[in-house]
């Protein structure tokens, strides 16, 4: 009896690689199991190995402070998966759902918010502090936990056997899975808001065609249960009433973009409302959704208007007989204003200053005849038009700034005759018309 002669081991006997060593951390994921909303704090906590409800608290703050937390809640949710698909892909392909809509809700109250926070430099100074805080927080906390592992714990997941995993779970029906069976048809509804339409009334031959000639019909397939309602007419009856009434409320005594920003949150609310809504009856409509980003995108194009613009056009003349009546400042929120300052005589040597603000409209200034003028004007959109503008077009253009030194006609070399007026002239969104007395 021969001895068997001892071989190597063999590779293939050798443990494999990530069992002998630890699985390395797993990116950051939003957690199915303890989450309160969407599982986005739920999975910080767990990714960065601190209690989640540091994470909420948080938020929370950032969310009233600046609308940050909403913000970055929202697209967390949108994006970060659970485990393999997030919402926003679902979107993509069709499946619109209510988690997927509360996260496109949740980042556009947290855009508002923080549109609306933007004057507010100690607010949003704050928010930036504390984001910064808990985002170090955070990698402290994940970096002190993968600095030392344990090497007790290491070998025991390096001799554990593999862990038995699940069988994978069957998924719902899609048109890009498989729908089709051999005989061609569909079996259920695809749950997409679009696809191919028709699969589960007739087979694929009947179709397409065959080479073996044309296919009887089969056996009619039932009805279909009516399903829910949509309520997406109502949602925007009630978006335009609403922000109706929050434009009308605020139209006499506001500016107006104040009054349009009113009205169209108070739309936006609604249409927002009403997504959720239709979205727990388990049917959303897409024009819901497109309206409800119109709105935000208005909302957000509002925040842009000049803040001296009224909602009441009105026609102000300024007639200053002598220099000690000019006023220090004249303001118009929107309409026609005219500064005029032909009778106005300023002692040589002296100088006579003014501010002229208009929110939107046209503003016409008359200098007197032998008066040297220091012009400073600003027009966020608009047209300037000198006296010496041999052209009469409007070039209307935005940002534009002029600084100059307007003599009178007569005047040699550009000395200055008598006294000298400064203007400071600002148009938010109109014309500026400088022009000469006789």
């Amino acid at each position: 009896m021969t001895e068997q002669p001892l071989h190597d081991a063999s590779p293939h006997d050798a443990p494999p690689e990530d069992a002998r060593s630890p699985r390395p951390l797993r990116g950051f994921r939003r957690d199915r199991r303890y989450k309160t909303l969407g599982g986005v704090c739920a999975g910080l906590g767990r990714h960065c190995d601190m209690d989640p409800v540091i994470f909420r608290i948080g938020l929370s703050v950032l969310s009233v402070t600046g609308g940050v937390g909403l913000i970055f809640y929202g697209f967390a949710w949108l994006f970060v998966p659970y485990e393999d698909e997030n919402e926003f892909r679902k979107l993509l392909t069709g499946r619109v759902d209510g988690p997927g809509l509360a996260a496109i809700v949740t980042a556009l109250v947290g855009c508002g918010v923080f549109l609306s926070m933007l004057n507010n430099g100690g607010a949003l100074t704050f928010a930036v502090v504390l984001a910064l805080l808990l985002a170090g927080a955070g990698y402290w906390s994940q970096a002190r936990r993968t600095a030392d592992p344990d090497p007790v714990a290491a070998q025991a997941v390096a001799d554990a056997p593999p862990e038995a995993q699940a069988p994978p779970v069957a998924r719902g029906p899609s048109w890009w899975r498989d729908p089709i069976v051999k005989d061609g048809t569909h079996e259920g509804g695809t749950g997409y808001l679009w696809g191919p339409a028709g699969t589960e009334e007739r087979p694929a031959a009947a179709r397409f065609g065959s080479w073996r000639g044309p296919v009887a019909a089969g056996p009619a397939a039932p009805p279909r249960p009516a399903g829910p309602r949509g309520i997406g007419a109502l949602t925007f009856l009630g978006a335009l009433i609403a922000g109706g009434i929050g434009t009308g409320v605020t139209w006499d005594e506001r500016t107006l973009d104040v009054s349009l920003q009113t009205g169209l949150a108070c739309a936006l609310a609604v249409f927002g409302l009403g997504i959720a809504v239709s979205a727990f009856r388990g049917r959303t409509g897409v024009g819901s959704i497109l309206l409800a980003l119109i709105t935000a995108g208005l909302l957000t194009a509002s925040a842009a208007l000049p803040g001296n613009i009224s909602t009441q056009w009105a026609r102000a003349d300024w007639t200053p007989a002598r220099a000690a009546a000019v006023r220090p400042h004249y303001e118009l929120g929107s309409g026609v204003g005219t500064l005029d300052l032909s009778k106005v005589s300023v002692a040589e040597g002296k100088t006579l200053a003014t501010h002229v603000e208009v929110g939107a409209g046209k503003l016409r200034i008359v200098l007197p005849a032998d008066e040297t003028a220091r012009l400073r004007a600003e027009v966020g959109v608009g047209d300037i038009r000198l006296p010496d503008d041999p052209s009469r077009d409007i070039d209307i253009r935005p940002d534009q700034q002029q600084t100059v030194t307007l003599t009178p006609p007569g005047s040699k070399d550009g000395a200055e005759a008598s006294g000298t007026i400064e203007l400071h002239v600002e148009v938010g969104l109109g014309q500026v018309e400088v022009d000469r007395a006789a």
